[in-house]
């Protein structure tokens, strides 16, 4: 199998770079999103990912890491400059809106 290779960063790293104001994709569901999500993350539904038109750089992040992962190499493969967050909300230390 070939895994293609996708730039990752850990929540940590993401919180770090919070005052660089990213852009923040939130790839759950909306009834997930509104349950707690980063400030000024957007929310793209991963079913619907193949429309964002962005170019990036953007942060994808879901609840665990799994569906992110799939955003950003659909992402990647359209020419955004994606990276996903590891471990996802489940990980997130920082504020929740």
């Amino acid at each position: 199998m070939f895994f293609t290779k996708i730039k990752s960063v850990t929540t940590d790293e993401l919180q770090s770079v919070l005052k660089e104001k990213p852009v923040i994709l939130d790839v759950r569901e909306p009834y997930e999103f509104k349950n707690g999500h980063i400030p000024g993350a957007k929310n793209v539904p991963l079913g619907t990912i193949d429309s964002y038109s962005g170019k990036g750089p953007v942060y994808v992040i879901c609840a665990s890491g799994a569906r992110s992962t799939q955003a950003t190499k659909k992402l990647t493969k359209m020419g955004v400059d994606a990276t996903n967050v590891k471990g996802g909300m489940m990980m997130w230390k920082g504020a929740r809106k």
